[in-house]
């Protein structure tokens, strides 16, 4: 029986999740610890320990062995952690943070995406102009900020590889207009740059690549562990299923060897810059030829300084 249809039941039935919780809090009570205090010792925020207690949040393994080596433990917490089918277990997986914090420790990461570009290489203006299409004012700020802070450790110069392959459509779908697209495309002349950033365009007009049939990741974390992630509309999905990972690692891998290469990519990225920026300048101009004819208007309509008197018309 699931969590939610044993609630339904009105049963108690804990689930794996919960019992990972009330182990965790019980050797912190043990311990003598609060919350708190365990979280400043396995360098976390006392709301993620909260919330993995409550069966509330996906704890990483990291997690895990951090607190049984605060706990003295002997190793118990990670143990169940590998045992637990975790998302099936929570009702409410906090998916994308389990996201962020495997970008926070992967030594690699491979993606391929459609449609507008990846999170870590979104300028400020891009992200905000993404995100205002759901949200605004203090909360449209939080999430530019949460997502310009997960760009940090891969686009430092010394952080994990990271390679990414772009559908064409990523850099023609305009996202806030074409002077912030234009910032967009000289972002990724600029990241690219780097020597740990690879990025490859994959031209919409060769229909003989063989593409994924949605975005995806490919993370391969310190311990050799590699995940497959994916999204859908509200919810993101992970597999360290090996064949499903082989599978999705020999499609990358056979992508990127037929996208176009750095050179090329480069040069598509320069004339998409050019473009975008006569684009910007038309439309300039088509608002002043706009103001001008809205003026010529205007004045045909304003009155005459003299009242217009009527003539007699001689009579037929």
């Amino acid at each position: 029986m699931t969590q939610r249809n044993a609630r339904a039941a009105g049963t108690e039935a804990a689930t794996t999740a919960e019992v990972f919780g009330e182990l965790l809090r019980h050797y912190r009570e043990a311990a003598g610890l609060t919350q708190d205090a365990l979280a400043r010792l396995v360098h976390c925020d006392r709301s993620q320990v909260a919330r993995v207690e409550a069966a509330k949040r996906v704890p990483t393994d990291t997690f895990g062995r951090a607190c049984d080596e605060a706990l003295g433990t002997g190793g118990v917490l990670v143990r169940l952690w590998g045992r637990i089918d975790w998302y099936p277990q929570v009702e409410h997986p906090d998916w994308f943070e389990r996201r962020a914090e495997m970008d926070a420790e992967a030594l690699i990461l491979h993606e391929y995406q459609v449609g507008v570009v990846p999170g870590l290489l979104q300028t400020p203006e891009y992200a905000r102009a993404l995100f205002s299409r759901a949200t605004s004012g203090a909360e449209l700020e939080e999430r530019v900020r949460a997502r310009l802070s997960r760009q940090q450790r891969f686009l430092s110069g010394d952080g994990p590889l990271y390679t990414v392959v772009l559908d064409e459509s990523c850099l023609h779908t305009v996202i806030g207009g074409p002077s912030i697209m234009r910032a967009q495309c000289a972002h990724l002349l600029e990241v690219s740059e780097l020597p740990n950033v690879f990025v490859q365009i994959a031209p919409s007009q060769d229909h003989g690549l063989h593409r994924p049939n949605t975005s995806l990741s490919l993370i391969r974390l310190p311990d050799g562990h590699g995940w497959v992630y994916s999204e859908s509309l509200d919810s993101g999905h992970f597999s360290d299923d090996p064949s499903v990972l082989l599978r999705h690692t020999q499609t990358y891998d056979g992508l990127r060897a037929d996208a176009l290469s750095a050179r090329q990519t480069a040069a598509l990225i320069s004339d998409l810059i050019e473009g975008y920026g006569r684009h910007g300048e038309a439309r300039s101009a088509a608002r002043d030829v706009d103001q001008k004819q809205l003026q010529r208007g205007q004045r045909r309509q304003l009155p005459r300084s003299r009242p217009r008197i009527p003539r007699p018309r001689p009579r037929a």
